[in-house]
């Protein structure tokens, strides 16, 4: 009896956390887009940021703007830029938080399959030699594409006997990003100084310019891949056990990694074929969630979600108002947090493990 109360005191616990954490993410994220669509060089009231997004729905209001220029702000550069910003930071960080379930590591983080290095090479390829194949988006799609590739090496050189071998994986990961900086190295040493400024800005990660068309491709994309990941998350608590007992427990363990990878894949992919390279969101995220709420990966997921949507709608507003009449890449200041709480996260895993292995 004492049991089932201590079980049951646990568990309302847990569920308070949860609540807490996801209406904390919540408002974190509502005050994030609010600010970020009223700040800027035309300022915009946040009511009158809410009166337009009503008004857009069919309700004529008070507050919603009246003149042109401010609906057409609104629409045109900040509302797709806020609904960017949303999407990509959910969906890094829903695939960071799927990494470190199929690798049963909290320090691994959708680059490690090349997923990002192979993007920047697809990219500079596009860039450096003035491809046009797909009009407007050939760089998007060069970027989406190589990260495919690279992924698909990955994956198929760390299969072998029908499973996975995750340490091949993590080693031909590095050697593939090791390759793939260098073939952007020799690219950009091969271009003219504009493509090499362009290349570098891209890889510096940027969210100005986004644009409605570009917002649905990762909007179905993402949303479709969060899903499917939402759907396996009891799965993902199996495989933690791990890969035997889970198996036992009717995991298929091999297909769970398929399909992971692959989820991965798509998420990081369609994201920095849009965007740039955007660092370390998969890797903060995720973490700072299994912190606070423990390794339960659905709700680790749906606090992921809000999560990272949040802090990149908050970086990007600092990269558009922390200096003045300039837009910082928005990647710049993600690795100014993310390098610090990793070399804080390794410091922490050595001393609880008392050593390295």
């Amino acid at each position: 009896m004492t049991s089932g109360v201590r079980e049951g005191a646990g568990t309302g616990r847990s569920v308070g956390r949860s609540a807490v954490a996801i209406a904390a993410a919540s408002a974190l994220l509502i005050v994030g887009v609010l600010l970020s669509a009223s700040l800027g060089q035309l300022p915009i009231s946040p009511w009158q940021v809410v009166g337009s997004l009503v008004r857009a729905v069919g309700i004529d209001n008070a507050a919603a703007p009246d003149e042109p220029l401010i609906e057409q702000t609104l629409w045109q550069i900040r509302f797709p830029r806020v609904a960017m910003s949303l999407l990509v930071g959910a969906a890094l960080a829903v695939a960071g938080a799927v990494m470190q379930a199929v690798f049963g590591n909290p320090l691994a983080e959708p680059g490690v399959v090349g997923v990002s290095s192979g993007a920047a090479l697809g990219a500079a390829a596009a860039i450096t030699f003035g491809l046009s194949v797909f009009g407007g988006w050939t760089v998007a799609v060069f970027a989406f594409l190589g990260g495919l590739a690279a992924t698909l090496v990955v994956y198929s050189t760390a299969r072998a006997q029908g499973r996975t071998e995750v340490v091949t994986l993590l080693l031909t990961g590095i050697a593939v990003n090791a390759f793939a900086g260098a073939g952007l190295a020799l690219i950009m040493f091969a271009g003219d100084t504009q493509s090499r400024e362009q290349i570098v800005f891209w890889q510096l990660g940027s969210l100005n310019g986004s644009r409605w068309d570009e917002v649905a491709i990762v909007a179905v994309v993402g949303v479709l891949a969060a899903a499917v990941a939402l759907r396996l998350a009891p799965r993902y608590d199996l495989l933690a056990l791990g890969d035997r007992t889970a198996a036992h427990l009717g995991v298929k363990v091999e297909r769970l990694r398929v399909v992971s990878v692959v989820l991965v894949a798509l998420m990081t992919g369609v994201g920095v074929a849009f965007v740039g390279i955007i660092s370390f969101v998969g890797l903060v995220v995720p973490h700072l969630v299994r912190m606070m709420l423990g390794p339960a990966h659905r709700t680790l997921l749906i606090v992921s979600v809000l999560g990272g949507a949040a802090l990149l709608v908050w970086a990007d507003l600092l990269a558009r108002t922390l200096v003045a009449s300039a837009d910082l890449p928005i990647g710049l200041l993600t690795s100014l947090v993310g390098g610090p709480f990793f070399y804080w996260l390794i410091r922490r895993s050595r001393r609880r493990s008392g050593g390295w292995a």
